[in-house]
């Protein structure tokens, strides 16, 4: 009996279909060619170059409860001399369960040194996944937390502002049902230069908005790039100008990267940009940044809006906060005369 595309697929992963010429780089491209097989839509190339994937898992294909998504990183030396680096990222994942899960995997990892263990995670994932689903009646904390956690997160870039920790999108929901009948435009989505340090990988993107249904209706279509909507952090924020109360309706969100989104608010804030949404996507690398990622954060959403003729030159878009800088300090000159 022949065996099926999935079946030669899962042989190739465990070995029993790659050749072993050629050293780790044809193990690598065989066991990547088969997992993309496996997982179809699921399976997603971060940085083909660096030789970085995401494949997200649930505990069954349709409507999943619980789901988690993997990221990995394959160095050279893998699978014969080195292991996968690797990320889970899903809400819930905290505590001991993180504490089980990744031990789960190193133990697989030691149990098949110098094969490829890629399929073995996924399944064993899964697995715990379904053990969820069967054993638990409510719904996964999905209140999200970043990776990395800074003692000195305050500064003069914080705000009096307490990121919402629900869907986005749900609470976009919300807020515009109530006055939005009308199915309106999608506005154009441009996409900046993606930026990379230390394997984590960070791309701004822009659309024009004057109500906060097309807010919600960019998010969404966003989502649906399966790249973006496995990044580890999709920050955003937004400001529209209200000509009739002459004032600003604007929101930010962090989505689990602490104090990103109030940030990029402040600088949209500072720059005086109006009726225009900016979401800046990062993947995670495995290799911590510190304050440096705020940094690239910014830097990306101030590249597209200069881009874009939101501000007219990067040079420029430093002047307004180093002008108040400086007026702020002649006025305690004056104060001490």
């Amino acid at each position: 009996m022949a065996a099926s595309g999935q079946e030669v697929a899962q042989q190739q992963v465990s070995g029993g279909g790659g050749t072993t010429v050629g050293g780790p780089t044809v193990f690598m491209i065989d066991e990547i060619e088969a997992l993309s097989s496996i997982y179809g839509e699921d399976w997603c190339v971060v940085d083909e170059d660096e030789k970085i994937y995401c494949i997200k898992i649930g505990d069954c294909l349709d409507q999943p409860k619980w789901t988690l998504c993997l990221q990995v990183i394959l160095p050279p030396g893998y699978p014969t001399s080195e292991p996968p680096i690797y990320q889970l990222n899903a809400p819930w994942l905290r505590g001991q369960d993180y504490t089980e899960l990744a031990n789960s995997l190193e133990e697989i990892y030691i149990q098949n040194l110098g094969e490829s263990i890629l399929y073995l995670w996924v399944e064993k994932i899964r697995e715990l996944l379904v053990e969820k689903a069967q054993s638990s009646n409510s719904e996964p904390d999905i209140k999200k937390t970043t990776e990395e956690v800074d003692e000195d997160s305050g500064d003069d870039f914080l705000l009096d502002y307490q990121p919402v920790q629900e869907d986005p999108v749900e609470i976009l929901s919300y807020i515009t049902s109530e006055s939005q009948e009308v199915d309106e435009e999608l506005p154009m989505i441009h996409h900046g230069n993606p930026l990379t340090d230390r394997r984590s990988t960070f791309q701004a993107h822009l659309a024009p908005v004057v109500t906060p249904r097309q807010v919600k209706r960019v998010l969404e279509k966003l989502y649906e790039n399966k790249k973006i909507a496995s990044a580890t952090h999709n920050i955003y924020a937004y400001r529209i100008y209200c000509e009739d109360k002459h004032t600003f309706l604007q929101d930010c969100e962090d989505d689990g990267e602490t104090a990103a989104g109030g940030r990029l608010l402040h600088l949209m804030q500072i720059l005086n940009v109006q009726n225009v949404l900016v979401v800046v996507s990062r993947w995670y690398g495995g290799i911590l940044l510190g304050p440096d990622r705020f940094k690239h954060i910014n830097n990306c959403a101030r590249n597209i809006l200069v881009e874009y003729n939101y501000v007219h030159s990067v040079e420029e878009s430093s002047k307004p906060a180093g002008k108040n800088k400086k007026i702020r300090k002649d006025n305690k000159k004056r104060t001490e005369h």
